[in-house]
């Protein structure tokens, strides 16, 4: 990735020379498979007689006209940048170049139907990769209006950030047409967008509170429409629309709102204003459960914030990113739990968005919520659990701590005092700190300009009757980040009913700061049988139990009757069992016992996700064929007591095909595959038949023949990704090589190699990886200077081969590191991070033997 780096200071200086009026893009989609013709006209002032220079990548540049001026290509374009010399006050720049599709789900990227080969196309732009796609000022700050002129096959639907004109054709036989866009308002680079082919669509529209229809689309390939539930789409954006609006006081800023469900795309979705891009996974060809149901709601209402806050108001600069995603992430989950059926959304972003960030602030590499963003490839790894998940907990702490109606009205004047500009985080902290009478400073630089998580427990003293004689709440914080924090959060007393539930009896809220706090207002009262901190989940902070009420959580933890406060113990064990303060095994056992009383969906995912990888690496490892024997029989037990048809019994089956170990489990699932096996309410559909494939695959009692016989009668895109990943599931040293090599060496799509990673890293026994960590290291550097940046992140991440969790591997990935001092911090930060994992599991290990 060399050449295409920017740095803050480099953007710093080109917006002190430029500011940018507006562009004209003509794009030509039918110059053949590899390149395509892109023709800009950007209008923009200058400092006179200045310097400067435009962003573009692209295969070849055939003229640059500035200001009536031709400028020879072959010397003004070099390292992605075309230098503009000699500027006038009033410019005009002119760039005529053939720009390259990519299969890498950054700028343009091109995509066959394998069902029917029709062709499909879209852009993701987020950070830097509108370059890739036409001549450009990229940087957030450098706003304009865009107008794009698109030349296309007839057939196809074309959609751009402004309504779909009516196109004109172009051709002489009638193939090929023109559409011309109007012009955007004033936005960034990032969020501009086209997405083209021939995709089914559905049209609907509504009415803004400013009286104005906004007309909606939602669009999905042909091939997948028959799945397609766009009628529930629509829902769920008219429910987000008349809550956000009601909410911030704003009318929905742009003139339509198109959501686009796109193939091979590397995230779940993108805020393109007035043209969101999502996941095509989120068109559920076969049954998914209850938490990827709800998770497509969160993420549509998600994007739509961006729509305010993002689009709307952009950041200046990358390290207020979380400034975007925060809010969006914090917004999205009030409005599915306030607007919508899914009212439990709270307790699953404890369950995951929490977890995430929990464990994102414990690596070497956390950083600040206003993180310091140097350069693109700074801000390229920092979509991290502290950009969405922390800031959004936070986001979620200072609501609490300022009160809901105060932080609304901030925000909604932050909207209307900064509408189509950009801003920094003082901008909010002003209008919050005028609508709350608060001064946000201290707390800005406690929360939000240091890092780490704090620890928060209880130390409770009674008297010989069970009385509080004194309940303080003690807060550490780690070495390497000392900070401790104001909390402003509730606790719950929790006793054991006649019916044998958990239940609240008691409940207050505090203000916790420094390293004690005395909690007056419980003393005097009868100790509980549990004791929980931060119930109702207001602050961020690792909760830990007094030892009286680990010991009845452990015993009674499915008693819980609140879905929150037990996603909330559930957390606060995992969390000391990450910290090897409880074991692995104990860990394993607990979720074994009491899982099959969990209700939320996210909840029971997450938790068993966490156990599968306690039993796989933070055992003993000479418990873990053992454990995960145990594993695979109690969840298939657990499949029998489940009802039927329900989603606990879909994600235990799902589960057991995971962590099948032994020739009964192989029996089963070869039954379930060949009807021999059944399940009331259980459909082995499309999707479930290659999960329990892999997990023949994963033991050894299938492969490619098997896999070839069930691509036949699949090969659809996402067929050909479950394939990929059944494939490098093989248990062998030849099969992990053979994976690893398929990516490292060849040029494939951005989802085969995301997939064939799954595959890869899925092991019983980790004994096939030893013999592919050195081959691993050795491609790091080649992966990292010779593909794109997301295709580099998935190979590095995707493939660090962490289920040996091993002294070797640590040894191994550290001298790596020690080797290649010099490797651009982005990419150490990547090795950082894996090797801290298998630090991580280590100290588990130890714990547990």
């Amino acid at each position: 990735m060399p050449g295409e780096n920017l740095t803050r200071a480099e953007a710093v200086e080109r917006a002190g020379v430029v500011s940018v009026e507006s562009y004209e893009i003509a794009l030509d989609l039918t110059t053949g498979p590899e390149t395509f013709a892109s023709a800009t006209t950007v209008h923009f002032t200058a400092t006179e007689g200045a310097s400067t220079f435009v962003d573009l990548v692209a295969p070849s540049v055939r003229s640059v006209v500035l200001n009536g001026r031709e400028l020879d290509p072959s010397a003004v374009f070099a390292d992605s940048r075309i230098t503009l010399e000699g500027l006038a006050a009033d410019n005009e720049l002119v760039v005529v170049a053939d720009c390259g599709y990519t299969n890498t789900g950054e700028g343009l990227h091109r995509f066959v139907d394998p069902v029917d080969g029709e062709v499909y196309l879209y852009t993701q732009f987020e950070v830097p990769d509108a370059r890739r796609v036409f001549a450009c000022f990229e940087q957030p700050d450098l706003k304009a209006t865009f107008q794009f002129t698109v030349t296309a096959p007839a057939a196809w639907q074309v959609v751009s950030n402004e309504p779909t004109p009516e196109p004109v054709p172009a051709g002489a036989d009638g193939d090929v047409a023109t559409w011309t866009f109007e012009p955007t308002g004033r936005i960034s680079t990032y969020i501009t967008a086209l997405v083209a082919g021939p995709y089914a669509v559905v049209r609907s529209s509504l009415t803004s509170s400013d009286g104005r229809e906004i007309p909606l689309g939602a669009f999905c390939r042909k091939s997948l429409s028959e799945h397609f539930d766009a009628d529930y789409i629509f829902e769920k954006t008219r429910q987000g629309f008349e809550f956000y609006e009601t909410t911030f006081g704003v009318p929905y800023p742009f003139t339509k709102y198109d959501q686009l469900f796109v193939p091979e795309y590397n995230m779940g979705a993108m805020e393109n204003a007035g043209c969101v891009t999502f996941t095509e996974s989120y068109v559920f060809r076969s049954k998914v459960t209850d938490a990827v149901r709800e998770r497509r709601v969160v993420t549509i209402l998600h994007e739509l914030a961006h729509m305010w806050f993002g689009d709307l108001v952009t950041m200046k600069w990358w390290n207020d990113l979380w400034l975007n995603e925060s809010f969006a992430e914090y917004a999205s989950t009030l409005a599915t739990a306030e607007a919508t059926e899914w009212d439990a959304a709270w307790t699953t972003f404890s369950a995951m968005e929490k977890s995430w960030a929990y464990k994102q602030d414990q690596l070497p590499s956390t950083h600040p919520i206003v993180a310091e963003i140097k350069d693109l490839e700074d801000v390229q790894v920092n979509f991290d659990g502290i950009t969405y998940a922390k800031g959004a907990s936070v986001l979620k702490q200072l609501v609490a701590w300022v009160g809901r109606e105060a932080f609304i009205a901030g925000v909604s004047a932050y909207f209307g005092k900064h509408a189509w500009g950009n801003t920094e985080l003082p901008d909010l902290l002003t209008e919050l700190e005028a609508t709350s009478g608060r001064d946000l400073k201290a707390w800005s630089k406690l929360w939000l300009e240091t890092a780490g998580v704090n620890t928060l427990r209880p130390v409770i003293e009674t008297d010989s009757h069970g009385r509080i004689m004194s309940f303080v709440v003690e807060q550490t914080a780690p070495a390497e980040w000392p900070t401790i924090r104001p909390h402003r959060l509730g606790i719950g007393f929790y006793s054991l009913s006649d019916a044998g539930e958990l239940v609240r009896t008691h409940f207050t809220e505090v203000d916790v700061d420094g390293p004690r706090t005395d909690v007056k207002e419980l003393v005097e009262l009868d100790r509980p049988a549990l004791v929980l901190l931060n119930d109702e989940d207001l602050a961020y902070a690792k909760i830990r139990l007094d030892a009286a009420s680990l010991r009845v959580a452990l015993e009674h933890l499915a008693d819980i009757a609140d879905p929150l406060a037990r996603s909330l113990v559930w957390g606060s064990v995992w969390d000391s069992v990450r910290d090897g303060e409880v074991p692995a095994s104990e860990y394993v056992r607990l979720v074994l016992g009491g899982i099959f009383r969990e209700t939320e969906s996210t909840t029971l995912r997450t938790t068993l996700n966490q156990m599968v990888l306690a039993a796989k690496q933070y055992v003993a490892p000479s418990a873990r064929a053992a454990t995960l024997a145990e594993v695979g029989d109690t969840i298939w037990a657990l499949v029998g007591d489940a009802a039927a048809g329900s989603d606990t019994q879909f994600q235990l089956v799902k589960f057991f095909a995971h962590v099948a170990s032994t020739p009964a489990h192989v029996e089963t699932l070869s039954g379930l595959l060949d009807g021999s096996v059944t399940l009331d309410g259980l459909e082995i559909d499309t999707d479930l038949r290659w999960e329990l494939l892999e997990g023949l695959v994963l033991n050894g009692a299938a492969g490619d023949q098997e896999i070839d016989a069930t691509l036949a009668a699949d090969d659809t895109a996402t067929g050909r990704q479950s394939a990929a990943r059944a494939r490098a599931a093989k248990p062998t040293v030849e099969g992990k090589l053979a994976a690893l090599s398929s990516v490292v060496a060849a040029d494939v799509p951005n989802a085969i190699i995301r997939n064939t990673g799954l595959g890869f890293v899925h092991v019983n026994d980790p004994a096939a990886l030893a013999d592919v960590v050195q081959p691993y290291l050795d491609a790091v550097l080649k992966v990292w200077n010779e593909r794109s940046y997301h295709i580099a992140e998935e190979i590095i991440e995707g493939f660090y081969p962490a289920p040996l969790a091993s002294v070797e591997l640590r040894d191994a990935t550290a001298a790596w590191l020690e080797t290649n001092a010099e490797a651009a911090p982005a990419l150490r930060r990547l090795v950082v991070e894996s090797l801290a994992g298998t630090d991580r599991a280590l100290k588990a290990q130890s714990a547990d033997s």
